[in-house]
């Protein structure tokens, strides 16, 4: 079950809050991702939706405001990153070994643009992950993301195997 996270960063439930502050810190940690206003919508299970406002500063296409696929690259390896790390197994650090994103359409000029990842397998080391982002538009994908990350578990005495 996947925590919703409240205005105020409380969640569902305790395993949720652990989850959700793992997940946060996990986002905070990345300065970009500070750098481009990423905010946790939904964590748990094995998925996260995270959601980045639309800045000036990330315009690709000065003619068109489209927002550079640069950015929406960062949104989807993030938002697949806090997937695998929310996964049921406990995982405790990941990185990105593969994505692949095919761009659907430019999101419209001013505005937000979330990301849903699912970490769908698991294997002893390694976590394959799908994603799609979209604008207001929840019915068109502005992209679609498949990714490999490495999986990293935490051994019942909190260090690595």
């Amino acid at each position: 079950m996947a925590a919703k996270m409240t205005d105020n960063g409380a969640s569902a439930d305790a395993r949720g809050a652990d989850i959700a502050r793992i997940a946060r810190q996990f986002i905070e940690a990345i300065p970009f991702s500070q750098a481009l206003g990423m905010r946790l919508e939904e964590i748990g299970d094995g998925v996260a939706v995270i959601s980045m406002p639309y800045d000036a500063a990330l315009v690709g296409d000065p003619r068109t405001g489209v927002i550079h696929g640069g950015a929406v690259s960062a949104l989807m390896d993030t938002c697949g990153g806090a997937a695998v790390m929310c996964h049921p197994e406990a995982l405790a650090a990941t990185a990105t070994i593969d994505l692949r994103i095919d761009y659907m359409r430019p999101a419209r000029a001013g505005e937000r643009i979330t990301a849903r990842a699912t970490c769908y397998h698991v294997t002893r080391s390694v976590a394959f992950v799908r994603a799609e982002a979209w604008d207001e538009d929840e019915t068109r994908p502005v992209a679609a993301a498949t990714g490999a990350f490495t999986v990293q578990r935490e051994t019942p005495q909190g260090g690595r195997p």
